[in-house]
């Protein structure tokens, strides 16, 4: 029993491997590091010996010698959506292919759903200690917030759009020419009475609701898109929808305001599709519906929902390689991806 303490009491830090092993201490944290300085033998050597004596590093001496985490902060801003959560299928999709690409990366993930209720939300999450870096699922209505911390912390990166002049890196989908599509799309089937249905506080999806009032235009539409805001809080959502088509739709000489809908989002277009079917209005023949995304769900409903495509997954890889190579201190830009129609069922 004796011996057996004293072999345990021996690999309880680098110095006693290194005794063991007849290196220098030095020499066995490169060794554990996988350093090439070290040579093979050597290297293999002393990590038999270490999984021999089941040693572990410690990673908390290792974070503070290197002055890194290991740990990755992912951020979902709610301002303009306070009531949203994060089990949203966007957030989920997305948040999944990030922490895909992390956490194979050999990161941590700490993720963050965050209310800005004071200017230095940000702030107090670069400046905290507890991440080497930051990616931030959506801009929301915090783009000035995010702007001034990008002066003073690089390893921070959006999903969002990018603006003429801007600091902080973001991938995004062209979300003006994602909107057109949409616009073309129901003008194509004879639509003449657009309804949007989201929330323009936020950038993207104000540029969503410019791109279909860029359609009307160049169709010789005078009047643009009939707005109305939805919040993407489930517990709201249906109810706000309901009341929008009600007053554009179910009019009592059973004239109809709008002739066609562009939802900001796929969960919303699958919920007004709900809606109408509710009031026996029939997707696509009496209201053609266009989403955006092309989550899963879009696929799944019933009809299923013609959407603007945003490649979520390939979106995902690049804010990693953007965070990591200003980790690294080189440059990454932005990036803006091209939106594809995905013709479905409902319009």
């Amino acid at each position: 029993m004796r011996e057996r303490i004293d072999a345990d009491r021996r690999v309880r830090t680098i110095a006693d491997l290194a005794q063991l092993a007849g290196v220098s201490p030095g020499t066995v944290s490169r060794a554990l590091a996988g350093k090439t300085l070290v040579n093979d033998e050597t290297r293999r050597r002393i990590q038999a010996l270490a999984d021999e004596h089941g040693f572990r590093p410690n990673q908390m001496a290792s974070r503070l010698r290197t002055r890194r985490t290991g740990v990755i902060g992912i951020v979902v801003p709610l301002g303009h959506e306070r009531r949203q959560h994060l089990s949203d299928p966007f957030f989920m999709t997305m948040l999944g292919h990030l922490a895909d690409a992390l956490t194979e990366n050999g990161y941590d993930v700490m993720l963050s759903r965050v209310i800005p209720d004071a200017g230095d939300w940000l702030d107090r999450v670069v400046d905290s200690g507890m991440v080497d870096g930051v990616l931030l699922i959506g801009q929301s209505n915090q783009y000035d917030a995010i702007e001034r911390v990008a002066r003073r912390y690089r390893p921070l990166v959006a999903w969002g759009v990018t603006l003429p002049g801007q600091v902080h890196a973001a991938i995004g989908t062209d979300n003006l020419a994602g909107g057109r599509l949409a616009g073309e799309r129901l003008i194509a089937r004879g639509c003449r009475r657009i309804g949007f249905l989201g929330d323009i506080r936020a950038p993207e999806i104000r540029l969503r609701h410019d791109g279909v009032a860029a359609a009307m235009a160049a169709a010789g539409l005078s009047e643009g898109p009939v707005q109305q805001p939805v919040h993407l809080a489930s517990d709201v959502m249906e109810q706000e929808i309901a009341g929008h088509i009600d007053r554009l739709v179910g009019q009592g000489d059973g004239a109809a305001t709008i002739d066609g809908i562009v939802a900001a989002s796929d969960m919303i277009a699958m919920t007004a599709m709900r809606v109408l079917a509710d009031r026996a209005i029939m997707v696509p023949d009496a209201m053609p519906v266009v989403g955006y995304d092309d989550l899963p769900l879009a696929a799944q409903a019933v009809p299923r929902i013609t959407t603007i495509r945003q490649d979520i997954a390939t979106g995902a890889r690049a804010m990693v390689d953007a965070l990591f190579a200003r980790i690294a201190g080189g440059e990454a830009g932005s990036v803006v991806l091209e939106p594809e129609l995905v013709a479905r069922d409902s319009a």
